[in-house]
């Protein structure tokens, strides 16, 4: 496996780890109705290219495959973390908060945070995130559980 920065023109394969994530992992968390609320088929390829090149996105390859995404913001924020549901359960997402991690040391980011889905709770709480705050998002008419979690780092 390799972790590397996102490059330009690889938005529409991120789009699909992002829709396999949801699809293919989350289903035992959320219905069928949230899940194509959170991942519609239908999207604006143009305003989510332009949230991958803001994100400054991290990539996981194995074997020459995109497996999965994540990034890290300058405020310690992590905004996306998904694995491709083919390649769960393979450690690809303890080598990303891993990379993380050594980022936001390199960077001086003391706390780190995210608003995790119910499916990924147990992987950021198994490396040390607890839970802030317990939230419902309304995503597109359907209400969505999630936890904003944080990770002291020393």
């Amino acid at each position: 496996m390799q972790i590397r920065p996102y490059q330009r023109g690889e938005e529409a394969l991120l789009r699909a780890i992002f829709h396999s994530s949801v699809h293919g992992l989350a289903s035992r968390d959320y219905t069928a109705e949230q899940l194509r609320a959170w991942a519609p088929d239908d999207y604006d390829a143009a305003l989510w290219e332009q949230r991958m090149r803001a994100n400054q996105s991290w990539v996981a390859e194995v074997d020459g495959e995109l497996a999965a995404f994540t990034d890290l913001q300058p405020s310690g924020y992590i905004d996306m973390f998904f694995v491709a549901a083919p390649y769960a359960g393979r450690g690809i997402g303890q080598a990303l908060l891993r990379h993380l991690f050594g980022l936001a040391a390199e960077r001086r980011i003391a706390v780190l945070r995210s608003d995790v889905s119910l499916t990924a709770e147990a992987l950021f709480a198994r490396h040390g995130f607890t839970v802030e705050t317990r939230n419902q998002v309304a995503v597109r008419g359907e209400l969505l559980a999630n936890a904003t979690m944080r990770k002291l780092l020393p």
